[in-house]
C-alpha cells in the first residue's frame, strides 16, 4: 500500500480545482474540457475528482466525482441510473468446470434475458415475455414507491419496469464466470436500472433543462442543467433516482440468483454460492459527509471506496478484474474508478479493430467473437494494470479475477 499523493492538480479559472488520479493513463482533451465545465458550476463543493478511467460522457465525464451543495445535476448521474457491479464467490474450483464452457454460456444466456432485438410482433429479447413468479415477488417490494412517483409523473408508468427486472441489457453490460488467483470460481455481472431508469433519467434531464430556460439561467453546457435544493423538482428527482438505484441493485441480485441456478443445472457437484459477495453502484447520487460537511456526491463511472468498503473494478473482455477494498482517501471523496475506461469510441473500435484481433485478445474466454461485440473489444479500453497503478492510494486489491466465460448484452 502506498501513502504518497498520486493525483494531478488542475486550476480551473472561475471554478473549483480538478484533482485527477490519471498518472500513466491517457486522458482525452475533450474529457479535460468537460471536467472544467462542471468545475465552474457555482455549487460544486471544494473540487471535482477524476478517476483514472476518465473519458468523455453524455452530460458529465465518465470517471468523475462531482460533490455539490444545494443542487443536483441529473445529467451528471445520466440515464443508466444505479448501473453497477455484483460479484459472488462460489465454493467451486476451476477443476470443477467442464473442459468445454460453451454449455455454461448457453445456460446463462437462457436464464437471463439479454441484448435487444425487437422485430415485428416480437418481444424485446432483453425482457421477460412473462416474468417468472420470483421476479413478480421482487417487483412487489418496489411497486408502492414507484406508484407514488408515477402519481406525480404519469409518463413514467408505461416503461419497461417489471419486464426488465432481472435482465442484462446491452452495450458494456455483461455476465462473467471468473477464476481468482487461487482458481476459485466467481460469478460477476454488470447492469443497471434498465428501461425504467433510462426513462426516469431522460425525463428529469429534460425537466431540468426546461427549468433553466424558464428561469433564464445560461449554462456553459445544457447538460449541466440542475435542480436547486428546496424546489419540488429537486425533491422529486432525489426520490425517483433513489428508487431507480434500489431497482438496479435488485436487478443485479435477481440476475445473480438466476445465473447461479443455471450453473447448478450444468454442474452436478453441489456447491455453495455467495461465500463472498459485493453489490455496488457506479452511476449514482447519494448524500455523504466529506470534510465535515453534508453534501450530495454524484459518481458517474466511479465507485465508493470508503475505508474498508469493498468494490469491483472490472477490466474489458479478456482482461483482469479486481475486487478491491477502499482506503478512504478524502481527496477523492472516498472514490475509485469503475473500470478501465474507453480509449476508443464504439464507432472507432468497429472501424479500427479486426475480428482476428478481437479473437486473439479474447483467447481462452468462452464469449462471442463476432462483429456485434467489436465495440467492446479489449483494445477499445485503457490497460487495466495502468488504471490500477494510478489509483494505488484509493484502493487495495483483495482478489484478482480472470474471466473464462463472458455473456454480453
Amino acid at each position: 500500500m502506498t501513502t504518497a499523493t498520486t493525483y494531478e492538480f488542475t486550476h480551473v479559472e472561475n471554478g473549483v480545482p480538478i484533482k485527477s488520479w490519471t498518472r500513466g493513463v491517457p486522458v482525452d482533451d475533450k474529457a479535460r474540457d468537460q471536467l472544467a465545465r462542471a468545475a465552474r458550476m457555482p455549487f460544486i463543493f471544494r473540487h471535482v475528482a477524476a478517476m483514472p478511467d476518465v473519458h468523455v460522457g453524455i452530460g458529465a465525464t465518465v470517471g468523475s466525482v462531482i460533490p455539490t451543495k444545494g443542487a443536483v445535476i441529473p445529467a451528471a448521474v445520466g440515464v443508466d441510473i444505479g448501473c453497477g457491479m455484483m460479484a459472488a464467490r462460489t465454493s467451486l474450483m476451476a477443476h470443477d468446470l467442464p473442459d468445454n464452457l460453451e454449455g455454461i454460456r448457453a445456460a446463462i444466456e437462457r436464464a437471463v434475458p439479454h441484448g435487444r432485438d425487437v422485430g415485428r410482433g416480437k418481444r424485446d429479447t432483453g425482457s421477460w415475455g412473462s416474468p417468472p413468479p420470483a421476479i413478480v415477488e421482487a417487483w412487489a417490494t418496489l411497486a408502492a414507491r414507484f406508484g407514488r412517483i408515477v402519481a406525480k409523473y404519469p409518463k413514467l408508468e408505461k416503461t419497461n419496469n417489471l419486464v426488465h427486472l432481472g435482465t442484462l441489457g446491452t452495450g458494456n453490460h455483461f455476465i462473467e464466470l471468473c477464476l481468482d488467483t487461487e482458481a476459485r470460481v466467481w460469478v460477476m455481472l454488470h447492469s443497471g436500472s434498465r428501461g425504467v431508469g433510462n426513462a426516469i433519467g431522460t425525463f428529469f434531464i429534460e425537466l431540468a433543462k426546461q427549468d433553466m430556460r424558464k428561469w433564464h439561467i445560461n449554462l456553459p453546457d445544457q447538460d449541466l442543467a440542475y435542480f436547486p435544493e428546496g424546489t419540488d423538482h429537486f425533491d422529486d428527482y432525489v426520490e425517483a433516482v433513489g428508487w431507480a438505484q434500489d431497482y438496479a441493485a435488485l436487478n443485479r441480485r435477481m440476475m445473480m440468483t438466476n445465473v447461479i441456478a443455471a450453473l447448478r443445472g450444468q454442474i452436478a457437484k453441489p456447491f455453495d454460492a455467495e461465500l463472498e459477495a459485493v453489490n455496488c453502484h457506479h452511476n449514482y447520487v447519494t448524500r455523504e459527509n466529506h470534510f465535515g460537511e453534508n453534501v450530495l456526491v454524484t459518481r458517474k463511472g466511479a465507485v465508493r471506496a470508503a475505508k474498508g468498503t469493498l468494490g469491483i473494478i472490472p477490466g474489458s473482455m479478456g482482461a483482469k478484474s479486481f475486487i478491491v477494498r477502499g482506503l478512504g482517501n478524502a481527496e477523492s471523496f472516498d472514490s475509485c474508478s469503475h473500470g478501465a475506461g474507453r480509449v476508443m469510441s464504439r464507432t472507432e473500435a468497429k472501424r479500427q479493430v479486426t475480428l482476428d484481433e478481437h479473437a486473439r485478445d479474447t483467447q481462452g474466454v468462452e464469449c462471442r467473437k463476432d462483429a456485434g461485440v467489436i465495440d467492446e473489444t479489449p483494445r477499445a479500453y485503457k490497460p487495466i494494470e495502468a488504471v490500477m497503478a494510478a489509483q494505488a492510494d484509493l484502493v487495495e486489491i483483495v482478489h484478482t479475477l480472470k474471466q473464462v466465460v463472458c455473456v454480453k448484452g
